[in-house]
């Protein structure tokens, strides 16, 4: 009877001891498994972000899992997801393609702040004075059009000719409730102020601008040659340019207040699951390498730091008149325009 207690003892802490093992060997891979992962949220398009997450993690060795947004709700959707898990946070970085977003969330407590070791090289204007983002890569909100169906004497220079009956129509524009038009709008009301970037919009809608979802749908509509012309960023229009489509690009409002340029910024997110891994993607995101890449890419973004190489056809920023905006300015104002566009837009 003893020896049979004695062995069924031995049994137990056999099993014990196997099992102990077994959760030993489960917390160290996924100890280590953590350890090589970094996780990005990026409102990019992945046809741009991705191969330069790709590379990254090559170059590192840390395994890179990307979540990417939908063109209809750019930026917006991923912002929120960031927002709802700001007590268990799962992402390590956010690759925004736009900037007013990404003050939001500084502003809402989800950036932590973590000064790059090129964050010296940008200009102040596109990063923020406590770390909490840095903006590189810039696009330009630009007008796009079919030269099938327009001179180029007859070319609007500024976004305002566009309420004129001569264009009743034949406009397009994405919903301006997300990403970049979104930015785009809010920029009108620091710029403009509320009454006359309202009255704008105003015009625009009797105007019958057709409105659709994403810069890449008014590229594609007036490629088609249904409208000849459209608002869009010059990534999205790039892409049609480089497959020769007929159509070109129109920097607006050069001679009066400026084109508006819009940075992509990076962030680290506060208490995020592998902080180191994020910092190593946060400072291979804002090199030479990188800005230079995109400049090269279909994406065509010019980069904010001098001396990158860059493609003839991308023009210096520094030759492009900008919109002189204050970026929290531009960030105060999305809500209270996106509550007007509602408004205005859907019905």
């Amino acid at each position: 009877m003893n020896n049979k207690i004695h062995l069924m003892n031995n049994t137990l802490l056999n099993t014990r001891y196997v099992v102990t093992m077994i959760l030993v060997f489960l917390f160290m891979r996924a100890s280590l498994s953590s350890a090589e992962e970094v996780v990005v949220y990026t409102s990019v398009d992945q046809t741009f972000s991705e191969p330069i997450l790709m590379a990254f993690q090559e170059k590192s060795g840390i395994r890179v899992k990307a979540l990417y947004d939908v063109e209809a709700a750019k930026t917006v959707g991923l912002v929120n997801r960031l927002l709802a898990e700001k007590r268990r946070p799962k992402a390590d970085v956010f690759w925004n393609s736009e900037v007013s977003r990404t003050i939001y969330l500084a502003k809402a407590g989800i950036l932590a702040p973590y000064k790059s070791v090129h964050w010296e090289q940008f200009p102040q204007a596109f990063k923020d004075t406590d770390y909490l983002w840095t903006g590189f890569a810039a696009r330009a909100r630009v007008l796009i059009y079919n030269t099938k169906l327009l001179k180029e004497k007859d070319v609007p220079e500024s976004i305002f000719e566009l309420t004129g009956q001569k264009w009743k129509g034949r406009v397009t524009m994405a919903y301006p409730l997300f990403g970049t038009t979104a930015t785009h709008i809010a920029a009108l009301y620091s710029s403009l102020g509320k009454e006359k970037a309202e009255s704008f919009l105003k015009r625009l809608v009797d105007n019958e601008v057709v409105v659709v979802n994403g810069n890449s749908v008014t590229r594609d509509l007036v490629v088609e040659g249904t409208v000849p012309i459209g608002f869009t960023d010059t990534d999205d229009a790039n892409v049609a340019i480089t497959k020769g489509s007929a159509v070109k690009i129109i920097y607006p409002d050069q001679d009066g207040f400026g084109t508006l340029i819009i940075p992509n910024t990076v962030a680290l997110i506060k208490n995020g699951p592998n902080p180191q891994n994020g910092m190593q993607l946060v400072d291979y995101l804002l090199t030479e390498e990188v800005e230079s890449a995109l400049a090269f890419s279909t994406s065509a973004q010019m980069p904010l730091r001098e001396n990158v190489q860059r493609p003839s056809s991308i023009p210096d920023i520094s030759q492009i008149k900008a919109m002189e905006i204050d970026y929290y300015d531009v960030t105060k104002n999305i809500e209270q325009a996106g509550r007007f566009c509602q408004e205005l837009f859907i019905k």
